[in-house]
């Protein structure tokens, strides 16, 4: 083949690889900019791309083309090699990129069993709290007189120079302690979910209950600024974790019981891997609780307008990470 026919027919090809080496390759932060509104060759294109223009090349200089042609076909080659090959993105970074932004994203995209997650736990803490207001002995109901003793003693506003939530212990121990409380609560939340999602249902109801059942009490019987000052920073992350675990062991026993049109041994696979990652954001959310739990929440001396703003902050922090963490990236750049 002739250069003038050889150049012809591939001349497209090499324009198109180059305008996706302009624009696409430079800056991996203007190429996720850029992204939705890029028209050229797909990412998944270029690994095929690359190695046709490799054979081009070869052929050209077997050929005995002009330098104009091969010198061109180098410096393409050059620069593709140099992206496709380049050192991967560290771990460390891949798992800030999921926290950020595909954990938030994976939430979303299970936005059905989350909201039911939601509902299990919120409604039967919020019916109990408000019921227990209106008869404060449902609480004897719930708990033994011993618990309400200790509910009472640890939130004591008599007694500003205990510790708030806790009877003993220091900050470090205690972070150990709310650590494997939350995370043995999360996990549990979540595998539960594996029996046709009824064990995800109980625990979310039941721990549901159990809080309100706390908070209405210690309402009721005077004790609430204390421990509202207590829960108001660390029960945004941690409330919100266990809503998402819930929602993770639904998704899990939906898979289980309405695998679709794929083999409920698949769908299940496929459940307990998303089921897996949001497992991860959990537990990060869970661990950052249990620190805020024990170097903060603690704190009995600090003003109460302090707290609540900490706490407001970090709901709405939470809220806004959950809502709009990665909406402009793809899919495969919030992947862990």
């Amino acid at each position: 083949m002739k250069q003038e026919h050889f150049v012809q027919r591939h001349q497209p090809e090499w324009i198109a690889f180059e305008h996706w080496l302009d624009a696409r390759g430079e800056s991996a932060r203007k190429a996720r900019a850029e992204r939705r509104n890029w028209q050229g060759l797909s990412d998944a294109d270029m690994p095929s791309r690359y190695r046709r223009l490799c054979q081009q090349l070869a052929l050209a200089r077997r050929r005995g083309y002009s330098p104009v042609v091969t010198d061109r076909l180098q410096a393409l080659m050059h620069r593709g090699h140099g992206l496709l090959y380049r050192t991967p993105v560290p771990h460390w970074r891949r798992a800030a990129q999921f926290l950020i932004a595909g954990f938030p994203r994976l939430v979303r995209a299970e936005r059905g069993c989350m909201l039911a997650s939601f509902a299990l736990f919120w409604i039967p803490l919020v019916v109990i709290f408000a019921a227990i207001q209106w008869q404060p002995e449902l609480s004897s109901s719930l708990f033994d007189p011993a618990q309400l003793m200790q509910f009472e003693r640890m939130y004591d506003p008599a007694d500003p120079a205990r510790k708030l939530g806790r009877d003993s212990g220091t900050d470090v121990a205690m972070f150990g302690h709310y650590v494997w409380n939350n995370v043995s609560i999360g996990f549990r939340t979540f595998a539960s979910g594996l029996i046709a999602g009824i064990g995800s249902i109980v625990v979310l109801i039941v721990n549901g209950v159990m809080i309100g059942g706390v908070a209405g009490h210690l309402q009721a019987v005077g004790h609430g600024d204390p421990f509202w000052r207590f829960v108001a920073a660390h029960s945004a992350p941690e409330l919100t974790a266990i809503v998402i675990a819930g929602g993770a062991g639904l998704r899990l026993g939906l898979s289980l019981i309405a695998p679709g049109q794929r083999r409920r041994a698949d769908a299940l696979v496929e459940g307990g891997r998303r089921g897996a990652l949001l497992c991860v954001g959990v537990l990060a959310m869970l661990v950052f609780a249990a620190f805020v739990e024990a170097f903060w929440s603690s704190i009995a001396w600090m003003p109460a307008w302090i707290k609540y703003t900490v706490g407001a902050v970090l709901w709405t922090l939470t809220a806004a990470w959950l809502l709009l963490g990665g909406r402009n990236l793809p899919p495969e750049d919030a992947a862990p």
